[in-house]
């Protein structure tokens, strides 16, 4: 009998997108919306397969699994789980690659247009009654941007990246790239790739699309951001971790950094300690680039797939290394 345990369903499925590509796979199907850690092992029990989003399976859960054989997660980063411990237990572990490159970049250009433009701001305070108060035909609050022309810097040269960059570029942007180390494929070649260094040098905009390692980790802090153009716009809607915010919230008060944009933090949901919130010229989502329905069903249909995959002996989107590096966002 085959029985499969989800152990955060609600951060795939609120309720308005349907389980059933799961339910034709298994016998039984169970849903929990979230999963406390201390409940964790009680409740994928005697499971031999489990879907999890950001509930941690680590060393000691896997340990203590009798029967779990598949753990398929429903996300492209899978540092929650303990990929080692996993296949030394012989646990098959996927991820979902790919599944929100278009949800991502059009997100990224809806914040740097938020940005530009101060929509929801000035919104506000025309149905407020401002525009009545005022003697001019118009009016504004911020410094209203042209993009065109201005330079955009991608860093993380992947699906999102690029496909961000391709936006940009239809908005009369000039984009370049840094991707680390990894040599450039030929269909990466539409933009120039640059180092680390001039890449923060030369960009008006820089936008984040990295993964989370041991090279990128706190790569935007007060070292690097001294290297940036004075006015520098900053947009993160990859991994909380790239950004040391202490070092941009002070970038933002001091002005060096005109304004940031992010969808992602360090610790989520936010501290009431972060340092970002005290900064006015800070944008802060709560981690939605990924999460528009028609993303949702991609993923949720994506999962399914692997899951019938393993199931045939087949598995797809296997992790087979603990190293996030292995992830091109």
């Amino acid at each position: 009998m085959r029985k499969l345990v989800v152990l955060d369903g609600n951060a795939l499925n609120p309720g308005d997108i349907s389980w059933d590509p799961m339910m034709a796979l298994v016998d039984e199907l169970i849903i929990y919306n979230n999963t406390p850690k201390g409940e964790i092992l009680t409740r994928i029990g005697d499971a031999e397969l489990i879907l999890t989003n950001k509930t941690p399976i680590l060393r000691d859960t896997i340990e203590k699994a009798p029967n779990l054989k598949y753990v398929g997660v429903l996300a492209t980063g899978y540092n929650i789980v303990d990929v080692e411990a996993a296949l030394e237990k012989n646990l098959v572990v996927t991820n979902i690659p790919s599944y929100a490159t278009m949800a991502v970049a059009q997100f990224t250009i809806a914040l740097l247009l938020e940005v530009a433009w101060q929509v929801g701001h000035h919104s506000s305070v025309y149905k407020g009654g401002r525009y009545k108060e005022t003697i001019e035909f118009c009016f504004w609050d911020f410094p209203l941007m042209e993009l065109d022309k201005k330079v955009l810097g991608i860093v993380g040269y992947g699906a999102i990246g690029k496909a961000t960059a391709n936006i940009a570029r239809a908005m009369g942007m000039k984009v370049i790239a840094y991707n680390g180390d990894r040599p450039p494929k030929e269909s990466e070649k539409d933009y120039p790739l640059v180092n680390f260094t001039e890449l923060l040098a030369a960009s008006d905009v820089i936008s984040l699309h990295a993964p989370l390692n041991k090279d990128t980790q706190g790569m935007i802090n007060k070292a690097s951001i001294s290297g940036m153009k004075d006015g520098v716009i900053i947009i993160n809607t990859s991994r909380g971790g790239l950004i040391v915010e202490e070092d941009l919230a002070c970038a933002l008060l001091s002005g060096k950094v005109y304004y940031a944009a992010v969808d992602v933090l360090s610790k989520e949901p936010m501290e009431e300690s972060n340092p970002l919130l005290k900064c006015p010229n800070c944008i802060i989502t709560p981690h939605i680039a990924w999460a528009p329905k028609e993303t949702r069903q991609r993923l949720m249909n994506i999962a399914a797939q692997n899951l019938a995959a393993y199931l045939k002996g087949e598995p797809q989107n296997r992790i087979s290394s603990g190293k996030l590096s292995n992830i091109v966002l």
